[in-house]
């Protein structure tokens, strides 16, 4: 057996694995975990203890991309609102207690539910843009993916009023003619939650995002984002977790057979399979396509399919976290990432302005939440103690044994 593999990013005590005997002397994974939580925090405080006093509008430092499109700026606040809470959704599920992360939790909890509230109280300053634009249509789809995602967290505990304002402003968006592109996909989760939750909905926006999705899927656990593929991380961004999330909740009403969704998910595992070995051994990924500057959201089916305790077949708890882990020391430690005040910045690695597409702000930036969806699986979830291992590109560049990879015909 080889020498052992330094796997960067996880903490001091659990820096080699990789052959048998090692194993016994990995530390345990609880500073991972506190690692995450510490890093969402970071992210969320500040949106939302200022949007939770209605203060959003009034403090965020907001960057535009220098090739900014000129839309109103102030989608910047619904962008940032709704990309955080789809990612800190799950995390926000679990119970009460009295441990550090469990008081840091609640009281988030409190202050996005008291955001929830502002971003449609047209009285409020940080009623949000919602009847202005189209980009509304995009981050209201975010909003309405946190509450499937988090329904009895998130929006059970909203007043009767509050909610209606809801469903009138996901309603009022059906003024927005989505493209045919990942945009249909956005419509159709609008639609699913308001069905979920019994209201009136426009089945024609759901159905078609399914199958025009369904038309675009090029094989072996890739879509194409509309008629032409492009080879970018919009699988990751929107497709994949949309499309099933919206198939999940369209079979369990009864509207469609569960083979659909299994398919789905399906898809969604082998396209994580492609997001973990894209991982490299000093935890870093290539950076390629449109909106690369959204950093780790490129690993939101990964992440999912871990909350969904389902990994790929031959893909394991341990490498996944120890591999997440890896890239997001290395995505937030750097320079620039974070402005002085504590709010992302545009770029990929660090503060990269020049890099940003002409509909970015720094409230895209927010998207890199959606890798925190396993903290919704509890501290003693096997994702959490199971001990650190290499991942695939470790393996492979180690001269160790790795799980071959073939192509899928479904």
């Amino acid at each position: 057996m080889g020498a052992g593999v330094a796997l960067p990013g996880l903490n001091a005590h659990a820096t080699e694995i990789s052959t048998k005997e090692e194993k016994d002397k990995q530390a345990p994974a609880a500073p991972d975990r506190q690692f995450w939580v510490e890093t969402l925090v970071k992210i969320a405080s500040p949106v939302l203890s200022n949007m939770s006093r209605g203060e959003l509008a009034k403090n965020m430092e907001v960057e535009l991309s220098p090739a900014w499109d000129n839309r109103d700026k102030r989608v910047t606040y619904m962008e940032c609102f709704g990309r955080l809470m789809a990612g800190i959704a799950s995390w926000l599920t679990l119970p009460d207690d009295d441990s550090a992360e469990g008081k840091q939790r609640k009281h988030l909890h409190q202050q996005a539910l008291a955001s929830y509230t502002h971003a449609v109280d047209p009285a409020s300053p940080d009623y949000l843009l919602w009847r202005r634009e189209s980009q509304p249509l995009v981050d209201a789809a975010f909003i309405a993916h946190s509450f499937l995602r988090a329904p009895k967290a998130l929006w059970e505990p909203l007043d009767a009023k509050t909610k209606q304002r809801y469903i009138e402003e996901f309603t009022n968006l059906r003024r927005v003619k989505p493209s045919y592109s990942n945009w249909l996909l956005f419509a159709g989760i609008i639609e699913a939650f308001l069905l979920s939750i019994g209201e009136n909905f426009d089945p024609m926006r759901i159905d078609l995002a399914i199958k025009k999705t369904n038309e675009w899927y090029v094989g072996d656990g890739w879509y194409s984002d509309g008629v032409n593929f492009h080879f970018d991380y919009y699988n990751s961004y929107v497709i994949q977790p949309m499309l099933t999330d919206i198939l999940d909740v369209w079979t369990k009403t009864g509207k469609a057979r569960r083979e659909e969704y299994d398919l789905a998910l399906k898809r969604m595992q082998r396209y994580a399979d492609f997001m973990e070995r894209l991982i490299s051994p000093e935890g870093t990924f290539p950076a390629f396509g449109r909106s690369v500057t959204y950093r780790m959201g490129a690993f939101q089916p990964l992440a999912q399919v871990a909350l969904l305790e389902k990994l790929p077949e031959g893909t394991t708890n341990g490498q996944v976290r120890a591999a997440l882990t890896a890239v997001m020391k290395k995505v937030f430690s750097m320079p620039g990432t974070f402005s002085s005040t504590g709010w992302l910045q545009l770029g990929f690695a660090g503060h990269q302005p020049n890099i940003a597409d002409s509909y970015s702000n720094n409230g895209s930036m927010y998207l890199t939440s959606l890798v925190f969806l396993p903290l919704g699986l509890a501290e003693n979830h096997d994702f959490w103690t199971a001990k650190p291992e290499a991942w695939t590109s470790v393996k492979a560049w180690s001269g160790l044994p790795f799980k071959k990879d073939y192509a899928v015909n479904y």
